[in-house]
């Protein structure tokens, strides 16, 4: 037992730099511009894989006029604003998505390596969040999450729980339990890959159970099998813990945003109601009818929510689950 925990904590030690150690400029630049090229690409990803077109060939294009994007177009952000977000021939908008996603990846493989250092598990966290910012824009716009994202990212998340320990339920209770026949390091490794398994498990499971009881209650799909492949990615990454963390913290900012956009919509119908019932009580009570009205038929993209917080979670997930059990 106490070899094991001295090679996790040796791990840790390896593969968790803190953020104030230093950082090379240079180094950092270059990461950086690394990342801007992959947000670049990741745009590719977002607009053709649900299209079912091939992320390769042929060479990006605009939309409209369908003429092929010249190299010196092409650059990350840069592009973007010298043509100021419109096509060099056509002149037809280029939406700041673009650059908003280029800029992010740009910034997630920046804060990977300044809080990882230059480590596995900065490379980790730059594959992780590559992942879920793709997920995340392509269910923001078309309300899918694309297999060809999260069946991968499956199977990267538990061969990099081989090499970057998730050091979760499995890694705290199974060495005190079993024997195994490995020398100590082989054994945490391999525990870390029970890790990774018992995230994937918890998180596609817990979708799928309240898709379904979804789907008995209201009698429409309220989650699809996307949104389970999502979480079975997520917690091969994070672990169990964290998988439970992203799914409760999505929940919340999911209720949150849905009241929100209730009471906005509310709100404007109200006004608009207001011209054509005399009595103020029947028009707030014809706009709230018609705001339940449009949010049960909206469609939200839970996906966004789950990426979102499994990148805080991913950061800050044991930082938060830390401080809360402290109040306790």
């Amino acid at each position: 037992m106490s070899a094991f925990l001295e090679v996790y904590s040796r791990a840790a030690r390896v593969t968790s730099l803190s953020a104030l150690e230093h950082v090379d400029p240079f180094l950092a630049i270059a990461i950086l511009v690394l990342g801007l090229a992959f947000g670049s690409f990741l745009n590719v990803c977002i607009y053709r894989l649900p299209l079912g077109l091939s992320v390769v060939s042929p060479r990006s294009a605009c939309p409209h006029c369908k003429r092929p994007i010249a190299f010196y177009d092409n650059f990350p952000v840069v592009s973007w604003l010298v043509l100021r977000g419109r096509c060099r021939h056509c002149h037809s908008p280029i939406s700041p998505r673009y650059m908003v996603v280029e800029l992010l990846t740009g910034a997630l493989f920046l804060g990977s390596y300044a809080y990882f250092g230059l480590t596995p598990a900065a490379l980790k966290f730059c594959i992780f969040g590559f992942l879920l910012l793709g997920l995340i824009f392509t269910d923001a716009e078309t309300k899918l999450l694309p297999d060809k994202l999260t069946i991968p990212g499956i199977a990267l998340g538990l061969l990099l729980s081989l090499v970057v320990p998730v050091h979760d339920i499995a890694s705290q209770f199974l060495p005190g339990v079993l024997s195994l026949p490995f020398s100590a390091d082989i054994a945490a490794h391999l525990i870390s890959f029970v890790d990774s398994l018992l995230g994937a498990a918890v998180g596609a499971s817990f979708i799928y159970g309240a898709g379904a009881v979804y789907l008995r209650w209201r009698g429409t799909e309220g989650m699809g099998f996307g949104d389970v492949k999502l979480m079975a990615m997520i917690g091969t990454f994070v672990g169990m813990k964290l998988t439970i963390f992203t799914i409760f913290a999505a929940s919340l900012a999911g209720s949150l945003f849905g009241l929100s956009a209730v009471l906005i919509v509310w709100m404007k119908r109200t006004r608009r109601f207001a011209r054509r019932f005399p009595d103020m009580q029947a028009a707030r009570r014809r706009a709230w009818q018609s705001a339940q009205m449009v949010y049960r038929h909206y469609q939200m993209p839970f996906g966004v929510f789950l990426g979102t917080m499994a990148l805080l979670a991913f950061f800050l997930g044991n930082k938060v689950l830390n401080w809360y059990g402290g109040l306790w």
